[in-house]
């Protein structure tokens, strides 16, 4: 015997019994496909963007030629803790940003 048919079997016996298995699973499979579509194209990018991010914010080094999230674009001259220290414009002007103000390299 299968496991459909045995799932079959135990949706009749429910059905006599006056409960209703195939309304309760066609009422919850809506609410699951959509937590489904949720996950796969919304949370799951938006994780993996935010792994990018840090991945990167991590791996940054003198030198780099960076750009931060209010559009400041320098060279990085010093890295402390959580604390990047930009030289910028032709006069090299330093600038000290977050570390999470980096919005990408350049």
């Amino acid at each position: 015997m299968s496991l459909f048919t045995i799932a079959y079997a135990v949706g009749e016996g429910a059905e006599a019994a006056g409960i209703p298995t195939a309304g309760i699973i066609q009422s919850l499979g809506l609410p699951v496909l959509l937590i489904g579509v949720f996950y796969f194209m919304l949370i799951r990018p938006q994780r993996k963007r935010e792994k990018q991010a840090k991945e990167m914010l991590a791996a940054l080094k003198v030198g780099d030629k960076v750009a931060s999230i209010g559009g400041i674009i320098g060279t990085i001259s010093a890295i402390k803790d959580d604390t990047v220290t930009v030289e910028v414009g032709a006069d090299k002007t330093k600038i000290q940003l977050e570390r999470n103000a980096i919005k990408g390299l350049r």
